[in-house]
């Protein structure tokens, strides 16, 4: 049989002072004599006295928890930005809930209602591919449980996010192309419900038109991020009337997939540059010429900042209108030289 743990109220019988007075006394209260206090504290380490954090957090009506909801927790970039997560919360005391949606819509809110009824004081998320409604945030937020959102961000107004510029990221790797020679590129582009979709593909376009060139929207597949999705969305490609030499890809994976279909199925050399700059790349024996760095522990780091900024301010009245934390972070491209 295990002890009972001990009680304040045990301490203060045997001590004869008042509940009140121990707790104060634990704390290093000012009201509270040197002398007492230091009866007090040695008492409680000879019962090895534990503080009861339910009625810690009940009182001061935070459980310092924060959830955090990722798509894939194997994945390089968001293990990167786990770490991150990890290292800036533990250092102002607040423990990390992680759990992953698989990518799925379904799981995604089924999460955020656990994380609700786990009471974790606010949320970092990175949506899943396939998430178009969003009714499980706006439900956190008549909750008043501030979400941050980062690198995979909904496209729903006022809300705080950290993200990456993928519409510069792109106008970088297609003029990188076309400064290789390459007159025709195609984009295999992610799902058309995620935000960073839309950005490739306004950098895709901007890219051409400042370079004079013709944007022909036939040289654009859009792909669920799947092997076989990748490898359809390259099939498309490059039976075009107006076969692409080269090819910007949605992330590291992608191209990974692509790469290796081309070289078993597609004789004629294509070019790939990808996002992401994972370490993967280290390890392909035919790799991307660049691929676009977005930095994903900075990313994370950020929107944990920003997080416990919002736990820790005071609460505005509702006749105050909030301001929302939007944060850009630049990418950059970076050439793979082996």
């Amino acid at each position: 049989m295990s002890e009972k743990p001990t009680t304040i109220k045990e301490i203060a019988q045997l001590l004869n002072i008042s509940v009140s007075t121990v707790s104060r006394a634990l704390h290093n209260h000012p009201s509270i004599g040197s002398g007492t206090i230091s009866k007090v504290q040695k008492l409680a380490s000879e019962l090895k006295y534990e503080p009861n954090q339910t009625a810690i957090f009940f009182q001061k009506g935070k459980t310092y928890t924060i959830g955090v909801i990722l798509p894939e927790l194997s994945e390089a970039f968001f293990s990167s930005a786990i770490s991150a997560i990890e290292d800036t919360a533990y250092k102002k005391n607040y423990t990390v809930l992680l759990a992953q949606s698989h990518d799925s819509e379904q799981k995604e809110k089924q999460l955020v209602e656990k994380m609700k009824n786990h009471r974790v004081d606010g949320l970092l998320v990175s949506i899943a591919k396939s998430t178009s409604s969003f009714e499980h945030f706006e439900m956190l937020k008549r909750l008043n449980i501030p979400v941050v959102f980062f690198d995979r961000i909904p496209p729903i107004p006022n809300i705080h996010y950290v993200a990456c510029n993928m519409e510069t990221g792109t106008i970088e790797a297609v003029t990188y192309l076309l400064k290789k020679g390459h007159r025709v590129i195609g984009l295999i582009n992610g799902p058309k419900t995620l935000f960073a979709s839309g950005e490739r593909q306004e950098g895709y376009i901007k890219a051409l038109v400042k370079n004079r060139l013709k944007y022909d929207p036939s040289l654009i597949a859009n792909c669920d991020l799947t092997e076989e999705g990748t490898v359809a969305a390259v099939n498309k490609l490059l039976s075009n009337k107006r076969k692409p030499t080269a090819i910007v890809s949605f992330n590291d994976y992608v191209s990974l997939f692509a790469i290796r279909h081309c070289m078993r199925n597609h004789p004629d050399k294509i070019d790939f540059v990808s996002y992401a700059n994972l370490p993967l790349i280290n390890y392909m024996d035919n790799i991307p010429l660049a691929s676009v760095e977005q930095f994903p522990a900075l990313q994370a780091q950020k929107a944990t900042d920003i997080l416990l900024d919002l736990l820790n301010s005071p609460k505005s009245s509702p006749q105050e209108v909030q301001a929302y934390y939007k944060i850009i972070i630049e990418s950059q491209l970076v050439e793979n030289t082996h």
